[in-house]
């Protein structure tokens, strides 16, 4: 269990509280809107309203004891940006930052923020590459280069074992798991046979998924 120290009650922010609650973490949730702090106040540990740019606000909520503080004010980048600014001078220990907009990741990057999140980009990616392919199941990037893919069966590989198939040495991917019945098996045997009803995790750059699978 993390103390979170989560700024911003918008539409985003709720629901990062809403994610954070369920995993267990105590969530101190800061919105200047009044309406948004009493709607929160089900979810978050702690609530209270305030301006998060002024600092001496910010000082009374001693945000060096949090272990992660998070920006996610909506609508007002000068804010987020002087908030996160702010965060990181009165000595936060990790400031997760959200941008609206291309463009705002490096200023936010420059001013304090350890990480910065782009909902919006980061979503339309998912959709554009989970729905314009028959054999994409779901997609987790892990660098700019990099992803984890589950993706159905090619109808070339049924009847074929991960040995024979042989991804590791022709397209420099590893499969880390075989989920089948619903059920996610990660000790992937080398005699393993491929079947229509399975579904694969599949591990390397995004080139050789893409090329491997005819994406």
């Amino acid at each position: 269990m993390k103390s979170i120290l989560l700024l911003g009650l918008g539409r985003f922010g709720k629901n990062v509280a809403i994610q954070l609650a369920d995993l267990g973490h105590e969530v101190m949730g800061v919105d200047i809107n009044e309406d948004r702090v009493n709607e929160a106040m089900d979810i978050v540990t702690n609530a209270q309203i305030g301006d998060s740019t002024n600092e001496a606000f910010l000082r009374t909520l001693g945000v060096d004891e949090y272990d992660t503080c998070f920006v996610t004010i909506s609508n007002d980048f000068q804010s987020s940006l002087e908030t996160t600014c702010l965060l990181k001078e009165l000595g936060a220990k990790f400031v997760v930052s959200r941008a609206e907009r291309d463009g705002q990741e490096k200023f936010l990057l420059r001013n304090g923020a350890d990480k910065v999140v782009y909902p919006e980009k980061q979503v339309a990616k998912w959709a554009a590459i989970r729905y314009s392919s028959n054999h994409i199941l779901d997609y987790l990037e892990l660098d700019g280069s990099h992803s984890i893919y589950e993706v159905t069966i090619p109808e070339s590989w049924i009847g074929k074992s991960v040995v024979q198939l042989d991804v590791r040495r022709k397209y420099n991917l590893t499969i880390i798991g075989v989920k089948s019945g619903g059920t996610m098996n990660f000790m992937v045997k080398p005699d393993m046979v491929m079947t229509k009803d399975m579904s694969l995790l599949v591990v390397g750059e995004d080139k050789a998924l893409l090329k491997c699978f005819k994406l």
